[in-house]
């Protein structure tokens, strides 16, 4: 269950799907999906799919609700794979947090959201 303490509207910079992980977009007030392990991921969208243009609320620090896109162990650093799903993240790759549930492809996990650079 999500447990968000900092919760930061944004523009959508394109279709964001409810709990991904999101980087910025274009400018300061949009974010799109991040696609990559080496984004500099800045948050997860909340639980409304978004359009672009449409308003998108991104917590940013707290527990988050996050789609697996992959298998993750409890614990476990997470960052983003090509659809903003949360993956087991490499000792190299940026996060955006701890898993504190495992979780198979699919399922919606609590992730503590602690960005950073590994």
């Amino acid at each position: 269950m999500a447990n968000p303490v900092l919760t930061k509207a944004f523009v959508a910079g394109g279709a964001i799907a409810a709990n991904t992980i999101v980087k910025f977009g274009a400018d300061d007030d949009t974010v799109v999906i991040a696609t990559a392990a080496a984004d500099l991921s800045i948050g997860v969208a909340e639980n409304i799919t978004a359009t672009s243009g449409e308003r998108v609320d991104v917590i940013q620090q707290g527990i988050a609700d996050v789609k697996a896109g992959g298998s993750i162990a409890r614990g476990a650093m997470v960052t983003a794979n090509a659809s903003g799903q949360a993956v087991a993240a490499a000792s190299t790759n940026r996060t955006i947090g701890i898993a504190l549930a495992s979780a198979a492809s699919g399922d919606i996990i609590p992730v503590l959201i602690a960005p950073s650079v590994m």
